[in-house]
Formats: structure tokens, C-alpha cells, sequence
């Protein structure tokens, strides 16, 4: 039995052109439903509709074809030659129309296809590889493209579906969704400390070898919120690293303090290879995004990841409990 299409419209003109002649889709449809169905009473009840919209539909192809594709009488109803050869190429077109509604609604019930996505060096290295075997085991049909970069690239350019940024502010022309907070502490190597002694206030990290991110867009000062308010404090130190995890191990071999953030060195704070230093003083909090270009149908794939993500880290982040 015939089934009533999902694209089928009964209020609006769908218009395509076949062989250089403009149609209506649901003219198409009608017209398909007449030759198999051998009726035009039958093909309407199937399809929902008045038998005389039937008729004008068939009517307006035969009159915008200038043929004849019908052979009517009282008793029976047959293909013209014309009509044979118009038939096989509506049929093919109606089922590439179906098979793409089933497609489009099969993308809208289940992630598939491929996510490209962003995430910045040591984050996606530490937090994001290490989720996507768990997530992707969720969506067997979805295939992902990750690129591991510092830089901020272009969505829509370069085609990505989602980022994930480090960063105060997100961005106005991006929909973003705020998945974690990335928090900094000032931490040394017990043997540092042991040798160089604890810095008390904020103005005694003026005599510590202080190691800075070049990546920050403050280099050279550390901006700090503690018991008296937000300071400012000039740093100076013998290193500057671009990258946070290669700042992480020099801190741990003891070469001196650096602010870090705690999704990479959580696991050392709680197991005592580093220590804390200053610990009423932080820097202004930051926080990891999902950026996404606005769309009023966010894709389910991107969807789902955000979800998959908001879910892994938690309110309080594994990193930091």
C-alpha cells in the first residue's frame, strides 16, 4: 500500500524544474499516485486530498508539458508514450525526495555523520581525548574530527561544528555554553619551598623565581583577588613557557613558583607533589566554553556533545574535588 509522504504540502507550492519546465512538487506526487493506484478517487483518499485538486493537478502538468500523459476513459485509465517516460523520471524523483526525508529525520533522531571539532592543546589533551572513546561508544554513527590548537579559528570559515575556548569573555557573535570553571593557584615543588621558604603575602613573590605563561596577556604581573581586594603584583623569573604542561613539570622539578591551572596539575596538589602557595589569593576566574555558530536548529551532534561534556566534568570538576 502507497503511504502518504512526510513532504507532501497541502498549503504551499514546492517548485522544481524538470527537463527545463517548472512543476510543483505535489503535482509530481499527485501524478505518480494516479499511475499506480490506476485511479484518481483512490490516489486522493491515499494522499488525503480532494479528487478535483487531483485532477488540476494532472491537468496543469499536461497543459505547462503541452502532452497528453494520460489515456482517460469511463473504465480505465493508461500511460500515454510520453506519459511512460514522464512517470520513470518522477518516480525517481519522489524516491530521492523520500529517502531524503528519512535521512533528514533519522539525523534529527540520532548524532551521525562527522563533528569537527576545536579544543585548545592541554585541555583537549588531559579532559577531551581521553572522553571521546566513552562518547563515541554512545553514538556508534558519529564520526569525529578534532583538531588540538592554541589558535582561535574561524567556524564558520573553516568549517567547524563546535570549540571549546579558555576564556573570560566568549564572544558576542557565538552561542556559547559554559562547561567548567578553569582555575589557577600559585604552586611550587616542596623542595622549592624547602630551599627558598613560603611566600606570606603577595608582595613576597618579588623575591621568588616566578615563572610566567607567555600565553597570558599579562605577562610580567599577576593579577590576584585575596582578603583585601583585587592587587596587582610585578613577577619576575628565569622561564617563560608557551604551553601549560611544560610549566607544569619544570614547577615540579623545583625550579620555581608558577600560576597553574588546576586541570592540569589537580592530581599533584592532592597527592602532595605540589603545594599550594597563597591560598587566599587567586587569579580571576576563567572558564572553558562550547562555541558554536548561532542556529536556530542546533544540530543533534553538536548537541549531544555539549551535553556528553556538562555531564563528564560535573558542577565541581573531577580536577578539582
Amino acid at each position: 500500500m502507497l503511504d502518504k509522504p512526510a513532504f507532501l504540502n497541502k498549503t504551499v507550492s514546492v517548485l522544481i524544474t524538470v527537463g527545463g519546465f517548472v512543476h510543483d512538487i505535489n503535482d509530481l506526487l499527485f501524478f505518480a499516485h494516479v499511475v499506480k493506484v490506476r485511479s484518481f478517487s483512490e490516489a486522493a483518499r491515499r494522499l488525503d486530498v480532494s479528487k478535483s485538486r487531483v485532477s488540476k493537478a494532472i491537468a496543469r502538468l499536461e497543459s505547462g508539458l503541452g502532452v497528453r500523459l494520460l489515456h482517460r476513459s469511463t473504465r480505465s485509465l493508461s500511460l500515454t508514450d510520453v506519459g511512460e517516460v514522464y512517470f520513470e523520471h518522477c518516480d525517481r524523483i519522489l524516491e530521492e525526495l523520500s529517502l531524503a526525508d528519512t535521512t533528514i529525520s533519522r539525523l534529527h533522531q540520532e548524532p551521525r555523520g562527522k563533528l569537527k571539532i576545536s579544543a585548545p592543546v592541554a585541555f583537549s589533551t588531559m579532559h577531551v581525548a581521553s572522553a571521546l572513546p566513552d562518547f563515541m561508544a554512545c553514538y556508534p554513527e558519529l564520526a569525529v574530527d578534532l583538531t588540538i590548537s592554541d589558535r582561535l579559528v574561524d567556524l564558520a570559515d573553516e568549517g567547524y561544528d563546535i570549540a571549546l575556548r579558555i576564556t573570560r569573555e566568549p564572544g558576542q557573535n557565538l552561542v556559547a555554553r559554559q562547561l567548567a570553571p578553569i582555575r589557577r593557584k600559585i604552586c611550587a615543588s616542596p623542595s622549592y619551598l624547602a630551599r627558598r621558604g613560603i611566600p606570606l603575602v603577595p608582595e613576597d613573590l618579588g623575591g621568588h623565581n616566578c615563572l610566567d605563561y607567555t600565553f597570558m596577556n599579562t605577562q610580567g604581573v599577576w593579577h590576584l583577588s585575596g582578603f583585601k581586594g583585587d592587587v596587582s603584583i610585578p613577577v619576575s623569573g628565569t622561564l617563560r613557557i608557551n604551553d601549560d604542561e611544560a610549566l607544569s613539570q619544570a614547577v615540579l622539578g623545583g625550579l620555581g613558583l608558577a600560576l597553574l591551572p588546576t586541570f592540569i596539575v589537580g592530581k599533584d596538589l592532592q597527592e602532595g607533589r605540589l603545594i599550594e602557595v597563597l591560598p587566599g589569593y587567586v587569579p580571576t576566574e576563567r572558564f572553558i566554553y562550547a562555541v558554536h555558530l548561532p542556529n536556530r536548529h542546533l544540530p543533534l551532534k553538536v548537541r549531544a556533545f555539549i551535553e556528553f561534556l556538562l555531564h563528564r566534568f560535573g558542577p565541581t570538576p573531577y580536577w578539582d574535588r
